[in-house]
């Protein structure tokens, strides 16, 4: 990296309910402490963030479009959009920056239909169950992606 990194950081609907929503899949973390530890792990890379939270789709994809030439890789956890949205999924291709998916509980030990996402084929890499340490993670592959690339 030559200049300064920018990610896009992305949290879909829901989230903002985070430490209160069913805490026992959830955790108790909130999303304002999620997104203080992802600027303190994109900090420790040199790296910039830019956060949105959005429970409308439209607003989620006018995010993505915008991060064109703006962002260098994007971290996402589409929330119930995984399992929905082919609207996310073209926006993410479109704009062809890296991705890592994040889902803080483990979506393969849940219900069948949270085991499918559009998101999946174009992340290179897909982070499920770790909780909050989901972002730390994502943040730290994108950050090594980018200075090896």
């Amino acid at each position: 990296m030559t200049e300064t990194a920018r990610l896009l950081i992305l949290h879909g609907p829901n989230l903002n309910l985070l430490g209160t929503r069913e805490p026992g899949i959830y955790g108790t973390s909130t999303l304002d402490d999620i997104n203080a530890q992802c600027r303190t792990t994109a900090a420790e890379h040199g790296v910039e963030v830019d956060i949105v939270q959005s429970n409308h789709e439209g607003e989620l994809v006018e995010a993505i479009q915008a991060a064109a030439g703006r962002a260098d890789g994007v971290v996402i956890n589409p929330a119930a959009y995984t399992h929905t949205s082919v609207a996310i999924a073209d926006a993410l291709a479109a704009v062809g920056l890296p991705l890592v998916e994040v889902h803080l509980s483990n979506v393969h030990a849940r219900e069948d239909f949270r085991r499918h996402s559009y998101v999946s084929p174009l992340a290179s890499a897909v982070i499920a169950g770790a909780g909050p340490a989901g972002y730390r993670y994502a943040i730290d592959h994108l950050a090594h992606l980018l200075r090896t690339t």
